[in-house]
């Protein structure tokens, strides 16, 4: 494995007639792309801001510098035959360094996805079922639009990171400097009050043709998500209809490659659009063991231009649940011994060399005859794990 520092000449590269991939960006998204795409040959030339990140135990080549660097993000186009990226938050000047028919998802994509007012304008001109939403440059505009209601960054907002509910007037100015609303731009949404969150991925290619995997259940403690079953129990039309507007979404935006997709499942029934993101998602992780082709093999299918695969449960129900850190500490599990004694358990540890209260360690996926069984599997090992914190 070769790392090389931006400042230094060029490292001569001796690659082999293999696709290869290029990735912005390190961490366990990457780790998981590049072992599935190792799996159909390829070589994976990850760019890095660190030297310590979880995809250096599967790449075959690292730059290590910002992604946001064009000149870097051009050299790391030299070096492979298509780009894509773990986040969607790499600059898209940065990206304007590479052959827009050699990046997946595209600049034009990304443009649509990373503002996500621009995002949900793009759905509703879609025609897809969303949550009221509106600009909010002032809080005078908050006010007009109403309470409660979830005041949120147009960008670079994930896991809860950028959002705040505003119940009622009194909490508006909290909320407003807790977002820094004079200097960041914001937006506003009605307050869902959903019955269940939703969650699947649809992978599309660049012919258009798509695999759409089941739709999941995805429960959330403080705005991370704790774990996934799948299928929900839905009714199949509700399934199907929640299916078909997450490829439509991703169809709106031009996507290629897999792409998650969140969804509101209202107490009236209804079926709302929470965002998209534009690259594989926690809430596919179970698709490693429970579906033919995983999320990210179609994703480095999708990209390099390859047939999709079948996106098909091979068993009943599948659950995952997500190993998060407790506190600061060592990102080395304790217990992991005993979580690989439970039969069934699949245990995937990220190799984060730090843990911290909430982050994503790893996962933990089962398999059952129903969505019960299997993440009572998954939980008994999750269970056994711990990153960080006192004991």
């Amino acid at each position: 494995m070769h790392r090389s520092d931006p400042a230094a000449p060029p490292t001569p590269l001796v690659l082999l007639p293999l696709p290869r991939l290029g990735i912005l960006g390190g961490g366990q998204l990457a780790k998981m792309t590049a072992a599935a795409a190792a799996k159909l040959g390829c070589e994976v030339i990850v760019l890095e801001r660190q030297e310590d990140f979880p995809a250096q135990s599967v790449d075959t080549h690292a730059l290590i510098g910002d992604w946001n660097d064009p000149a870097l993000v051009a050299r790391l186009a030299a070096l492979v035959d298509v780009v894509t990226l773990e986040n969607e938050f790499v600059e898209l000047a940065a990206l304007a360094a590479v052959d827009e028919r050699c990046l997946f998802p595209t600049r034009a994509t990304l443009a649509q996805v990373q503002d996500k007012l621009l995002q949900k304008t793009t759905f509703a001109a879609a025609g897809l079922p969303l949550p009221r939403f509106a600009d909010a440059p002032t809080r005078e505009a908050v006010r007009r639009f109403g309470f409660p209601c979830v005041l949120k960054r147009r960008r670079n907002g994930y896991d809860g990171k950028g959002n705040a509910t505003v119940r009622h007037a009194g909490e508006l100015e909290s909320a407003w400097r807790a977002l820094d609303g004079d200097h960041a731009s914001l937006y506003v949404e009605e307050f869902c009050d959903f019955e269940r969150e939703l969650a699947t991925i649809v992978t599309r290619a660049i012919d258009g043709s798509e695999a759409r995997y089941p739709v999941v259940e995805s429960v959330q403690r403080e705005h991370i998500c704790h774990h996934t079953v799948a299928p929900a129990a839905l009714a199949p039309a509700q399934a199907a209809e929640a299916s078909a507007i997450a490829a439509r979404a991703v169809a709106a935006v031009g996507g290629v490659g897999s792409f998650g997709m969140e969804l509101f499942l209202a107490r009236d029934g209804r079926l709302l659009v929470n965002e998209i993101a534009p690259r594989v998602h926690n809430s596919g992780h179970y698709t490693i063991e429970a579906c033919a082709c995983s999320q990210f093999e179609n994703h480095v299918r999708a990209v390099l231009g390859l047939p999709l695969g079948s996106a098909e449960l091979v068993a009943p129900a599948a659950a995952m649940v997500n190993l998060l850190g407790f506190g600061d500490g060592s990102g080395v599990p304790c217990g992991l011994a005993d979580a690989l004694r439970v039969a069934g358990a699949n245990v995937h540890v990220y190799g984060k060399s730090r843990s911290s209260r909430g982050r994503k360690m790893g996962h933990v996926t089962a398999l059952g005859r129903n969505a019960q069984e299997a993440l009572a599997t998954a939980q008994r090992a999750a269970n056994c794990i711990r990153f960080g914190g006192e004991a």
